[in-house]
């Protein structure tokens, strides 16, 4: 199995397709599914992160087709000015800057035999690329 993540963005649910529900919203408005939750917990466990020190990091950057790309990376500490939002006892950091696009945001993980990756679900997200991995706002 090939340990490579792809990021993708929103992702039109299909009509007969069951939304898999939210393990919890944190205060603030990030929503992560137990699926996600799911595969962040054993990427840790691979990379040798503690859960209760380390975490995913969320952010945004510059670039893409449409202006911003979502950035996903594993942290083993959060950074001193970072928003951390824990889910069944795994914990996500997004910065501040970042914060402003993500906020409602729903982080997904779907493992289909078309398809593997996490599924950003934006809200604030007005346009986004083809290929799935940048938006703008």
């Amino acid at each position: 199995m090939d340990s490579a993540i792809e990021i993708g963005s929103e992702r039109p649910a299909e009509a007969n397709e069951v939304q898999q529900p939210a393990v919890g919203a944190a205060e603030g408005g990030l929503r992560v599914t137990a699926s996600a939750v799911q595969r962040i917990r054993a990427i840790l466990a691979k990379e040798g992160i503690p859960l209760a020190e380390g975490g995913l990091r969320l952010g945004v950057k510059g670039g893409g087709c449409s202006g911003l790309s979502y950035a996903m990376a594993f942290d083993a500490t959060p950074r001193e000015r970072d928003n951390i939002f824990e889910f069944d006892g795994v914990r996500v950091f997004i910065d501040p800057k970042s914060f402003v696009y993500l906020k409602g945001l729903t982080l997904d993980y779907e493992e289909t035999l078309m398809r593997q990756g996490f599924n950003f679900i934006n809200p604030n997200s007005t346009r986004s690329c083809g290929c799935g991995s940048s938006f703008s706002v």
